[in-house]
């Protein structure tokens, strides 16, 4: 298993609220616990779409989820968060406004990080503002990165997509050809959040309400336990000096 503290300095890039805890709380729990610093970063607010329009209302998706995202990195414990500027959630298939890309470029030159974890080209789902996040973290890893510095994208093992995947095809999460599958023994990222620090991932995705309640109801929260558990990342290129 990775040991979350090798990774150094840490930049998560991310679409939107809750993408980073789904990929990354039990790594970031536990390097920010390691000492080490963890900056995260969300292109948009997640103003894509209510999946209760009774309980939260489209039009205040944006505010509800920026206020669910900011109590999960409390509980992790991360206290650097970044949100774009310009980049708005709309569905699946539009592309987010290209001014994100300098801002990620931006923030990768002043932070100069040892890691870089964000989606594949794939975007884990198919969607297009997960695909977007990642050509943007890629050229600003080729252009900013500091030597030495290593790229990740996020994956699964087969073993995940085998027992997890048929369970929530219910919730349209994964697109054809997706997710990305990588076998274990290939992986630059293998963490297995456990014990205290699965807790704490439960916890921080519990704080996003307005979106994990059909998830809940399918897993009950030992079995989304099992969903979480596994942060895998295939290493993307490490930055020649």
């Amino acid at each position: 298993m990775t040991d979350a503290a090798s990774l150094g300095t840490i930049l998560g890039v991310w679409a939107h609220p809750d993408d980073d805890i789904f990929l990354t709380a039990g790594l970031m729990a536990t390097a920010v616990r390691a000492g080490n610093r963890v900056v995260d970063v969300t292109a948009t607010r997640g103003e894509g779409g209510s999946m209760d329009e009774e309980r939260w209302p489209s039009a205040t998706m944006g505010a509800v989820r920026t206020k669910e995202l900011l109590r999960s990195l409390e509980i992790l414990g991360v206290t650097e968060h970044r949100f774009l500027d310009g980049p708005v959630d709309v569905d699946m298939d539009a592309h987010l406004d290209e001014a994100g890309a300098a801002q990620v470029l931006a923030i990768v030159a002043e932070v100069q990080p040892d890691s870089i974890l964000t989606f594949g080209p794939d975007g884990m789902t198919g969607h297009q503002a997960h695909m977007d996040v990642c050509r943007w973290a890629t050229e600003a890893f080729e252009a900013a990165g500091k030597p030495g510095a290593r790229l990740y994208y996020a994956t699964q093992t087969p073993e995940f997509v085998a027992e997890v995947v048929p369970q929530v095809v219910q919730f349209n999460i994964f697109r054809p050809g997706t997710p990305p599958v990588t076998p274990r023994a290939e992986l630059g990222i293998d963490f297995v959040a456990e014990g205290e620090v699965l807790d704490l991932k439960l916890a921080s995705l519990e704080a996003h309400e307005s979106q994990i309640e059909g998830l809940l109801e399918v897993f009950g929260e030992q079995g989304l336990g099992r969903f979480l558990r596994d942060e895998s990342f295939r290493d993307a290129g490490r930055k020649e000096g």
